[in-house]
């Protein structure tokens, strides 16, 4: 249980329209987007016709989807925005587009890596989840950088 004092502070960052409120937000997007993003890659991977890599352009996509929603909600809840949904959203996917290209080369390389590494089966297994992670950290920094000024004029 949160005592008063964390819960002011929780709830000030959530309010705030600073940027590193807006961050932080941003990361908890980022943090629930990636369980999206992760756990559809395990329930997908396997089915007949997939593979790691075509189940991740899926969950990336499903991911995305749902981090559009959660960012012009709650990330920059703050920004009155000028725009139409319409702009914004080709705006945004343009973005993260872009970002998801980066995030997939990392996810890419570091199951390929994997692969080479000869490693054991329990090893081999988590590789798509780091993928996952490393891939992530490194789409979602680019993702903020841009996002705030080109998507969310924040």
């Amino acid at each position: 249980m949160l005592n008063h004092r964390s819960e002011n502070l929780l709830e000030r960052g959530i309010r705030s329209d600073s940027d590193r409120a807006a961050f932080f937000r941003f990361a908890l997007v980022g943090v629930t987007i990636s369980i999206i993003d992760a756990g559809l890659v395990y329930v997908l991977k396997d089915l007949p016709g997939m593979n790691v890599y075509l189940a991740r352009i899926f969950s990336y996509s499903a991911a995305m989807a749902t981090g559009y929603v959660l960012n012009r909600y709650f990330t920059f809840h703050h920004v009155d925005f000028g725009r139409k949904l319409f702009d914004q959203l080709i705006r945004f996917f343009s973005v993260h587009s872009v970002g998801g290209l980066i995030n997939f080369g990392v996810f890419s390389a570091v199951v390929y890596l994997g692969d080479r590494a000869g490693l054991n089966s329990f090893w081999h297994s988590l590789m798509p989840l780091l993928g996952v992670w490393l891939g992530g950290v490194v789409g979602m920094s680019f993702n903020f950088l841009v996002s705030r000024k080109l998507v969310f004029d924040a």
